[in-house]
């Protein structure tokens, strides 16, 4: 009678307290753990090629640390988890307790449908969405006070990870096979994660306050992608921060917006679809496709705005100081809704996470609970010129504009006849636009 463990977004064997809840009920029984991924359709349809192809590589990285024990099956969790546990005559499902929206529907339903417990133990982060409040007990609106709250409250020590553990032998679908992809990932897998955090925490961690807004410099971990799919757990790299013989605050900052994000979420799971707040009238938005188009492929005329896009576009992942720049310059300069931008970028970012993403454009946007100021609309040519000051970072993400110098390349458009052929001039005046978006934003307040 093997107990469960139900691998979602916890794709790893350290510091995984329910992974670890089902090895001891296994052992306390002296029996086995069938280790279960469900390829659910429903996820399987709705990720981006780049995550897909991520999943793929990093559930095969989990079958080898499993010495191929890893069980797949594919289908609707609420149907597959309780056949499964029905032909091993499991006692238990032991799960990471699902945060997101759709994840929380999902395990309801899984509850619903077996016949033995379905055990949650832990969350994807080091405080579970939902436990913390106001001292009037009402959510958090704003991310200062509640990373005060986080701090405060603490986390718990990484969980051990399990030292004898007795894999069953099950009936298992083959491994998905891993899509062919011309954006270029990052290395899958538990492993490879622990590597680049070890590799960061000893070479770029002193330096990320400083270099953190520069993407012309490696400055970030880019550890939003194994923390997307649990390869590494939040409170694996809090325990390691709180050793640093430097100050971590910003980067343990970076983990706290993590972490109210998915709160927020919590609270109000539409704002995977719909702004927490309206900030201007209806008919301020451009629903045609021309503009979208532009800024998707990188073609707006403005360098660091296309230098942004067109890194996701290569490898899946774009700097966050970029994404703030190209997210402002979709809604409030080609007034495109939140929306329209973030499923693009849910559809090309391999560390595409409803949480973070559905609310940092809305943070960008600002209607969300924590909104920046609607009329805080990023200069994109200041932007480049602060935070490219060289314009290395356009020159390798935009090869049209690779024989301009300096910084000259943020103002193509003002070199006259020495301005490259093969660059678009930009689609929009920025000070033209962003007049339009405060004028909106006053007619929405006057409403």
């Amino acid at each position: 009678m093997p107990t469960i463990h139900w691998f979602r977004r916890d794709l790893r064997l350290a510091d995984n307290p329910a992974l670890l809840a089902a090895v001891d009920q296994a052992l306390a029984a002296d029996d086995e753990v069938v280790p279960l991924f469900v390829v659910d359709p429903v996820l399987w349809r709705s990720a981006g090629a780049p995550r897909l192809t991520y999943l793929a590589r990093s559930l095969h990285a989990l079958d080898e640390a499993l010495d191929g024990r890893l069980v797949i099956r594919a289908g609707h969790p609420s149907d597959v988890v309780p056949a499964v546990a029905r032909e091993v005559e499991a006692p238990a499902v032991h799960v990471t307790a699902a945060t997101e929206p759709y994840g929380r529907r999902r395990d309801d339903a899984v509850e619903r449908a077996l016949e033995v417990p379905l055990v949650r133990t832990g969350s994807p982060y080091a405080v579970a969405p939902g436990r913390l409040t106001t001292q009037a007990g009402t959510p958090f609106q704003v991310f200062t006070p509640f990373r005060g709250a986080w701090l405060d409250h603490g986390w718990s020590a990484p969980a051990r990870r399990p030292q004898r553990t007795p894999w069953a032998h099950a009936r298992s679908d083959a491994l998905p096979e891993v899509p062919a992809t011309d954006v270029r990932l990052p290395p899958a897998g538990e492993r490879a994660a622990q590597g680049r955090w070890t590799e960061y925490l000893h070479d770029g961690l002193a330096e990320y306050r400083t270099l953190r807004d520069r993407p012309d410099l490696d400055g970030t971990s880019m550890l939003s992608i194994p923390l997307k799919y649990g390869e590494l757990h939040p409170r694996t790299l809090l325990a390691d921060l709180a050793q640093a013989p430097f100050d971590v605050g910003t980067f343990r900052s970076e983990l706290a917006w993590r972490e109210f994000h998915a709160d927020v979420l919590w609270h109000h799971p539409d704002a995977a679809r719909r702004s927490l707040r309206v900030v201007v009238p209806e008919d301020s938005w451009d629903d045609g496709d021309a503009a979208f188009e532009a800024w998707a492929g990188g073609r707006t005329g403005y360098p660091f705005v296309d230098a942004g896009m067109r890194q996701l576009r290569a490898l899946g992942w774009m700097h966050n100081r970029v994404r703030m720049v190209v997210a402002s310059f979709l809604v409030k300069d080609l007034h495109v809704r939140w929306q329209r931008g973030a499923a693009h970028f849910m559809d090309r970012l391999v560390d595409g996470d409803v949480s973070q993403n559905q609310l940092n454009w809305q943070w960008v946007a600002g209607t969300g609970r924590d909104a920046a100021p609607y009329f805080r609309v990023f200069n994109p040519v200041t932007q480049g010129e602060r935070f490219d000051p060289d314009g290395s970072y356009v020159r390798q993400w935009v090869p049209e504009l690779r024989g301009i110098p300096g910084r000259a390349v943020h103002q193509p458009w003002r070199l006259g006849l020495d301005a490259p052929e093969d660059y678009p001039l930009p689609i929009v005046d920025h000070a033209v636009e962003r007049k339009v978006a405060l004028d909106d934003f006053q007619r929405g307040r006057d409403a």
